[in-house]
């Protein structure tokens, strides 16, 4: 034990076999890991498995790693030979699809497909994703503000409150994201209240936590000079800066301090689909824990 009352990690064998890419079972079974502090499973990934050979080739490092097998095969006579040989070598499987399918099933009266990975067809949906992370790119920390009011959201905040990441996630959610950095002494971009069409989000963070990503980040490149960027007493003064800023334009504000960059744009969708649905959306300072 690593200490008197402390628990040994649980290491474990965890097999996600796919007909697609994996991407759905990697982000299942993560979200499911998370809830188990103490286990930790070594992945092993079986992507686009969609004849027998395929199917054999993962069912032969199954057997030389015995573990949990999480699934998604759309096939009936792939998942019959795969639920056949777990179960005679002993092993729990899962089909994390099966659940859902059969909800979808019920509640519209009809069939499912059984279509190998068809959520990742070449659609409409797709290529607004790519035009999403094109535009989001073009408009990451300040840039192209001639074309910033092609934005669905422009995020707003100082230095290391994650506006880029969460820009990032957010087109690949189909969401074209724009941000714009506030800097100390320099005026707020007339851009930013000359914008209509974009729903525009002021991001904050502790000043405890800013200074913190923010020696992490000098870090990195080397540099470990104090400067003002670090100073605790100027970082305050920045973070109130911005949140006074936000309460007099009536921004909606998410702060970002505990936040992970799923959480933040999970929250900055729900405030497009309220103004989507006419909601209103304006805010005063105030963030969702109630903190100004």
């Amino acid at each position: 034990m690593n200490g008197e009352g402390e628990k040994r990690d649980i290491v474990f064998h965890l097999h996600l076999l796919s007909d697609a890419t994996g991407e759905t079972l990697n982000a299942i079974a993560k979200a499911a890991a998370a809830q188990f502090e103490t286990a930790k499973p070594i992945e092993h990934v079986h992507p686009l498995v969609r004849t027998k050979r395929q199917l054999e080739r993962a069912l032969a490092e199954i057997e030389r790693a015995p573990g949990l097998v999480l699934y998604t095969l759309m096939s009936p006579d792939l998942r019959t030979m795969l639920e056949e040989r777990l179960d005679v070598l002993g092993m729990p499987a899962h089909s994390v699809l099966d659940g859902t399918i059969s909800i979808f099933r019920q509640y519209l009266g009809m069939e499912a497909s059984d279509r190998p990975g068809g959520q990742h067809e070449l659609d409409q949906r797709y290529f607004a994703r790519i035009a999403a992370l094109n535009f989001t790119m073009a408009h990451d920390d300040g840039q192209g503000r001639l074309t910033i009011d092609g934005a669905d959201v422009i995020l707003v905040g100082v230095s290391r409150t994650s506006k880029t990441p969460t820009c990032i996630y957010l087109a690949n959610r189909g969401y074209k994201a724009a941000n714009i950095p506030l800097v100390p002494d320099l005026p707020l971009p007339e851009v930013l209240t000359e914008a209509r069409k974009p729903l525009i989000v002021g991001l904050v963070a502790s000043p405890e936590r800013l200074v913190q990503i923010r020696r992490n980040r000098l870090l990195a490149l080397h540099e470990d000079t104090e400067t003002d960027y670090v100073d605790l007493d100027r970082v305050r003064a920045e973070a109130t800066a911005a949140r006074r800023l936000f309460m007099a334009q009536r921004w909606p504000v998410i702060d970002v301090s505990r936040r992970s960059i799923e959480e933040t744009a999970a929250a900055i969708i729900a405030l497009l689909n309220r103004r989507e649905l006419g909601e209103p959306v304006i805010g005063d300072g105030v963030t969702e824990d109630g903190a100004k």
